[in-house]
């Protein structure tokens, strides 16, 4: 009797791998991830991974666009989900930080430096990311400076990078060091910074109850 897993097609085959191979690399870090360890993973042979993706980048590259349709699907989910620009800013903020205690391999799989340096493809795919993500957090930004939530002379490509930072900034420090707070509740002593950095008329902080 043939198992259930032959019968997958191969999109669900390639998702399986997907995700096998960045559960592997929340454990073991990217460069530690073997197709041999992916193929165990999933239950099939290591020759079923090459014919699925031809080399273990492309295995890579997949699983970066995985995450960049879940991402953008979360974030569109929250931002749309916001009373004004502000409020869909503060949204994304903490959805992005929830989506990453989900997935805590995401830091290791971006800033993975020898990945980064050895697929041109990878690396022009997570600079796409980053432009879409700025350019998206850039044009709430400016119609919150267009309903004067924020400051008038507010440079919205300016706030919108440091806006990303923030963000890329909680993720390496949680990569390299040990913190005793979750990713949400850091955001929570930092966001209400930004608040104030761009001059917003909502300086009271963010409650504790605000849920990713």
């Amino acid at each position: 009797m043939a198992e259930p897993r032959q019968r997958l097609s191969a999109e669900e085959r390639q998702e399986e791998i997907i995700r096998a191979a960045l559960d592997l690399a929340g454990k073991q870090g990217v460069d530690g991830v073997t197709t041999q360890d992916m193929a165990k993973a999933v239950g099939v042979t290591q020759g079923a991974i090459f014919r699925h993706f031809p080399s273990k980048d492309m295995v890579w590259l997949g699983v970066v666009r995985w995450v960049r349709g879940r991402l953008m699907s979360v974030l569109d989910i929250a931002a749309g989900q916001g009373r004004d620009p502000l409020d869909a800013l503060e949204k994304m903020f903490f959805a992005h930080l929830g989506f990453v205690e989900k997935v805590p391999a995401i830091p290791k799989l971006i800033f993975t430096s020898p990945l980064l340096k050895n697929n041109a493809n990878i690396r022009d795919l997570i600079r796409s990311i980053l432009v879409d993500y700025e350019n998206k957090v850039s044009g709430l930004i400016a119609q919150a400076r267009a309903q004067a939530l924020v400051r008038a002379d507010l440079d919205e490509r300016a706030a919108a990078v440091m806006f990303t930072g923030m963000i890329q900034g909680l993720l390496v420090r949680g990569s390299v060091i040990e913190v005793e707070k979750s990713l949400v509740a850091e955001g929570r002593s930092i966001f209400p910074i930004f608040l104030l950095g761009i001059g917003s008329v909502r300086r009271e902080g963010i409650p504790e109850e605000t849920q990713p």
